[in-house]
């Protein structure tokens, strides 16, 4: 893992190593982010003390379009690399389908996965110690501080990708449908208010788990629907 004191964005640093012929395994960590991304085109703002890690991985996936296994992967060491940095986190993290960390219901990280051609970029960006002005990002924010005292950056990174070895090593031996049970044991209840919208698709439903792929289940007075994309928003407008 490479440790820099500031750089615009830890996943354009790692597509620019990519770029010049850097292997597999490289891990790139900023204590402060100047222009770090969100999904579908957002900024992630960094309000300090935050975790910004970005992992180069070859990864091999059939589908030319998908991701595959890697959100469920991803989000599972980040929630159990948190949780192992502050363990009191346990009962108020969950994951948010398929790959953000709430607090009590308020986004505390968010994954980032860009893939080009057969190798991914995959960027973890947390709040540690301050969660961002909700009036700037819109949403409710939470910070991991809230659970308890947090090390330092570098600690809590190296916890988060251990976890994505092992959870590398879990996929790899027994296949994604670990992968999926143990992401429904860290996800919001069945039975969650969940709100789906699109470029052209506005949902509510209730969360009914997940398809053996890993699409979303939904619930609704149409009956359950498969969701494969969209922004996922807890029913109360937090998510």
């Amino acid at each position: 893992m490479e440790c820099h004191d500031e750089l615009t964005s830890t996943s354009d640093y790692c597509k620019e190593r990519l770029r010049a012929g850097e292997a597999s395994g490289l891990a790139v960590l900023a204590r402060r982010q100047s222009k770090g991304r969100g999904s579908r085109g957002r900024q992630w703002l960094d309000s300090g003390q935050s975790l910004a890690l970005s992992v180069l991985l070859d990864a091999v996936v059939t589908e030319q379009d998908t991701l595959g296994g890697w959100p469920f992967a991803a989000s599972l060491a980040f929630y159990d690399g948190l949780v192992d940095s502050v363990p009191a986190a346990r009962v108020r993290l969950g994951i948010k389908w398929p790959n953000d960390i709430l607090l009590d219901g308020r986004k505390l990280g968010g994954i980032l996965i860009e893939r080009e051609g057969q190798r991914l970029v995959i960027g973890m960006g947390a709040n540690l110690e301050v969660a961002p002005d909700e009036a700037l990002t819109g949403q409710g924010t939470a910070c991991l501080a809230q659970c308890g005292p947090v090390g330092d950056v570098e600690t809590v990174a190296h916890a988060v990708l251990a976890r994505l070895a092992q959870w590398c090593d879990i996929w790899g031996r027994e296949g994604f449908e670990s992968l999926r049970l143990a992401w429904l044991e860290r996800a919001h209840p069945p039975g969650t208010p969940l709100v789906v919208r699109g470029a052209s698709t506005y949902e509510e439903g209730r969360f009914a788990g997940l398809t053996a792929d890993g699409r979303l289940l939904l619930d609704t007075v149409a009956g359950t629907k498969v969701i494969a994309t969209g922004d996922i928003l807890l029913a109360e407008g937090r998510g």
